[in-house]
């Protein structure tokens, strides 16, 4: 079988030294898919708190937390790829989980990325400009040739 080499933009960040996160920053589909998820992240947050203000039971509130981590993997699966197990890339750790900074895991993790993704957004419009500017520069050419 021969095979196939494309240049898919695909970049690796290493993740606190363990897991490794692979991905595209300029992939257009990825950006309008992370910065659309803030809303159901939102959601699930308010879910969390009022779910978490009804029971006084600990195991129940635990296993809510267990609950809220793993439907945000697996939002960030659905954004990242598949490839991209995020349980595997944090080790572990929870992403309700609270970081040293007093900030939950998932907001260091999204504000920890945003940047990546506004570069490589600002990237992929910086390609499209200069092709575009080539075309133009080409069609110039082209008439002052005629």
């Amino acid at each position: 079988m021969q095979e196939l080499k494309i240049d898919t933009g695909v970049e690796e960040f290493r993740v606190n030294g363990r897991g490794v996160l692979r991905f595209n920053p300029a992939d257009p589909n990825l950006y309008h898919r992370f910065f659309a998820a803030g809303k159901t992240l939102q959601q699930y947050d308010a879910e969390l708190t009022a779910a978490t203000e009804k029971s006084a039971d600990a195991q129940a509130g635990l296993a809510l937390l267990r609950e809220y981590d793993g439907k945000i993997k697996a939002l960030l699966q659905e954004i990242f790829g598949a490839e991209n197990d995020f349980d595997a890339i944090l080790d572990g750790v929870s992403l309700a989980g609270v970081g040293a900074n007093g900030k939950r895991v998932v907001q260091n993790l999204l504000e920890a990325l945003t940047p990546i993704l506004r570069a490589g957004a600002e990237q992929r419009l910086q390609t499209v400009a200069s092709a575009a500017e080539a075309e133009l520069d080409a069609a110039r050419a082209a008439r002052g040739a005629e």
